[in-house]
């Protein structure tokens, strides 16, 4: 327990520069709490302290605004960062060194009991307010861009932005500029300037078309320039 105490500790260092004190985290971060919560609440679950532990789960939704269900399983290094309005569902899976920013869903598409919730392979970092839904996987070292909607199956290596969520970029291949904020694809900034050019494109068509017509039809007037 106090190597992983010691180990979530490090990991916020490493990934948010706004931390200054050990103290500091134990009493501001609620990532920190929330993890610390679900341990416990997950060794209930698994031990068939069902009650108990969606109590446990509950209380820890209360105190740090993150929902995170007893059954979900997650791995080391995992960090939320300021975490108000995360919700895990109850059959996801994390994987190690996993980052996820607030206002973001791993949620079910389905009723039905069973895998309904995404496995994250290790590494992958979700932006704020993204969901990723259904029993999907997102395959290792993948970003999910902030506002997303997931809910098809991503490559190891891949950068996915947009709703419906698509790919990007994918191990040293661009599918799309990258000249959003930041260095993040922008797929609708690439799809609005490439209509601007078709428009421009028009304009400077018909333009030559009015000029043809006007010559033909005052050639006089054409050649004198009046």
């Amino acid at each position: 327990m106090f190597r992983s105490i010691r180990n979530d500790i490090k990991v916020i260092f490493e990934r948010d520069p706004a931390a200054r004190s050990v103290l500091e985290i134990f009493l501001c971060y609620p990532g920190f709490h929330a993890v610390r919560f679900h341990h416990l609440a997950h060794w209930l679950w698994t031990h068939d302290l069902r009650v108990l532990a969606r109590f446990l789960s509950h209380i820890s939704r209360t105190v740090t605004g993150i929902e995170i269900h007893p059954g979900a399983t997650i791995g080391d290094g995992f960090f939320i960062d300021h975490g108000m309005g995360v919700v895990i569902g109850e059959t996801s899976e994390i994987g190690d060194n996993v980052t996820l920013y607030h206002g973001v869903t791993l949620g079910g598409t389905s009723w039905n009991k069973g895998k309904r919730h995404p496995t994250l392979e290790d590494n992958v970092i979700v932006g704020a307010g993204a969901a990723i839904l259904g029993p999907i996987r997102i395959g290792h070292d993948s970003k999910i861009g902030s506002g997303s909607v997931v809910n098809k199956e991503v490559p190891p290596n891949s950068t996915v932005v947009g709703i419906p969520g698509r790919v990007v970029y994918r191990e040293g291949n661009v599918y799309n500029d990258p000249t959003g904020v930041g260095g993040t694809p922008d797929p609708e900034g690439k799809a609005i300037r490439c209509l601007t050019e078709q428009i421009h494109a028009l304009e400077k068509r018909v333009e030559e078309l009015a000029k043809r017509v006007e010559e033909e039809e005052h050639p006089a007037a054409a050649r004198t320039g009046t």
